[in-house]
This record gives structure tokens, sequence and C-alpha cells, in this order.
């Protein structure tokens, strides 16, 4: 599926971050636990530059424990990165993120100087409820919709750190197809820019595979369906969302399903693996080559030469 939203606001956010990159001694990326992945931006690594970075995994109280550890692994075993789970509503959670960065900016608080620290994420991560979090006070301006955040602040926490937030980024196009449904099923991204008919058939596909027991369970299927729309169909069924003459209603359906699996009611999951996203990215790549190799033969003259 391919979304393109890129609001003026967002070209700015990546202008203002890297202006003031050098100033910042730390970066937290505030992720969504259920698709660490594809809840990245990739402008994050390229703008810190070697400056060490925090993978906040948020929202971990809805993703599946056991992958959100997998996650973890994978991105602290990367050059100048910490990684660890989170519930950015949970105080003593939250606590254990400011003795963390701390502990990485030892040096500037032993010259009585604050540590820097400048929070990163795409919309809808929760970065503005961290924010507000870390600051013990309503600082962000919070919402279920995202890009709330519009323009950068500088935040003193009074205890030895200063945070620096950005308006949420996203970038214009995704190479992974598979993120940008992941995304739209997390709402990530506006339901203006997505169908519901589309995502909620890709997503509930993903679910029979890795978590039947749990779409059953939620939706009480006798039997599991063959697949993502065939689910759909069943669900709009079970739940009544149906039109005059008993015509499935996809599309209340489709909403449905999303809206339960955003809020957890469907159980803890989480839409992507390091060796699901491994896969995928192997495929994009053999794509890409052979798009190229397709490229130098049509270059190439009947006789070979160019």
């Amino acid at each position: 599926m391919a979304i393109q939203w890129f609001p003026g606001h967002m070209n700015k956010a990546r202008k203002k971050i890297s202006e003031a990159m050098p100033e910042i001694d730390l970066v937290i990326e505030v992720l969504d636990a259920r698709l660490p992945w594809s809840s990245m931006n990739p402008m994050v690594d390229e703008l810190r530059g070697e400056k060490t970075c925090i993978k906040v995994l948020n929202k971990a109280d809805l993703a599946d424990p056991a992958v959100t550890n997998d996650w973890v692994n994978y991105f602290s075993q990367q050059q100048n990165t910490k990684a660890i789970p989170l519930v950015a509503e949970d105080r003593n959670q939250v606590k254990k993120l400011v003795a963390l960065c701390k502990q990485l900016g030892q040096k500037r608080l032993e010259k009585k100087q604050a540590v820097r620290i400048m929070i990163m994420g795409i919309p809808n991560v929760g970065k503005s409820t961290l924010i507000n979090a870390l600051a013990g006070r309503y600082v962000a301006k919070t919402g279920n919709e995202p890009a709330v955040t519009k323009s950068n602040q500088m935040i003193d926490l009074k205890n030895g750190l200063v945070l620096s937030d950005t308006p949420g980024i996203l970038w214009p196009k995704f190479e992974n197809e598979q993120s940008g449904y992941r995304l739209a099923a997390s709402g990530a991204v506006k339901d203006t820019a997505m169908e519901y008919e589309d995502v909620a058939p890709h997503t509930l596909g993903y679910l029979l595979q890795h978590y039947p027991q749990p779409l059953s369970q939620r939706f009480k299927l006798k039997e599991l369906p063959p697949s993502g729309n065939d689910a759909l169909l069943a669900i709009a069924a079970k739940r009544g969302c149906l039109k005059p003459g008993g015509i499935a209603d996809l599309h209340k359906a489709a909403e449905l399903c999303l809206h339960e699996l955003r809020a957890g009611k469907i159980g803890r999951i989480t839409l992507e693996t390091p060796d699901v996203i491994k896969a995928e990215l192997e495929v994009l790549e053999a794509q890409r080559l052979a798009e190229e190799e397709a490229l130098r033969a049509s270059s190439q003259s009947p006789d070979g030469s160019s």
C-alpha cells in the first residue's frame, strides 16, 4: 500500500533537527513496540550521526512481550544504541529511562552541565505522552490523531536533563509496502490517507498466521477463516456489521477490527518480528537488483555494446 503523507511542517522539522543536532548530547527515538521497525524514521539515524540513541519501545503493554524482547536485543546490538521497552504512563518505567539518560550523560553531569536530549519519533507513537511523563506536568499536547505536535520546544526537567521536542516526522514514501500497512493498522497514518477495507484484511491475514487463538477468541470464530478477506466477512457477520439485505458492511467491520487492535482488545500483539523484517528486506533487495539488471539489459544495443 503506497501511503504518501508529508505535511509541510515535517519538511521544516527535518531542517530544524539538522540545525539543532550539534548542540544535542543524546537522542531518544520513540517507537511503537507493536511495530518497532516500521515506526522508525530513517532520518533519525542519518541526522544523529555517532550520537548515542535510546530506542524507546513505547506502548509495550499492547505488544507481545516475547517479540519485544527480541527487538530490544536486535537494537542493542547496533552501534551507539540502547533499547528499552516502556509504557509512558508508568512512572516507575519512566524513572528507569531518566536513570539511563543520566548514566549516558554522566560526563556532562559531572561538569554541572545539563544533558541535552532530543526526542524524536513519527506521529502517534506516544512521544508527547512520554515528554509529559518525563516532565511530570502537561507540557506537550497529546492526541489520538497523528501530527499533533507542530513545532519544537525546549523543556528543562530541573533534574540535569533538558529535552528538545520535535514535530513528528514521517518519510514521504515507504520503501517497504508492508510497513505502510502496519503503520496504517496502528493508527500512525491518518485514517483519511488509507482505506480501512484495504488495511484490515491484510492485518487479519497476519493475525491468522501469528495470533490465531487471540483472534478467534475475540471474535468468537469457531473455525479459522482461510484468508484475511474471509476473516473480515466472518467478523462482519458475527458483529452485525450488515447493510440492508444482509450484505456485509466491510468498511464498518474493518473499522471495528482496527480500532479493537489499536486498543489491545484482541490481545498483546506485535505486527512484525526481526525475522519477518529480514525476509522482507531480502525480497526488496532482490527486486532492486533485478530492476538494475533489467535496466542494464535495456540500455545495451543488440550487439551487446552500450
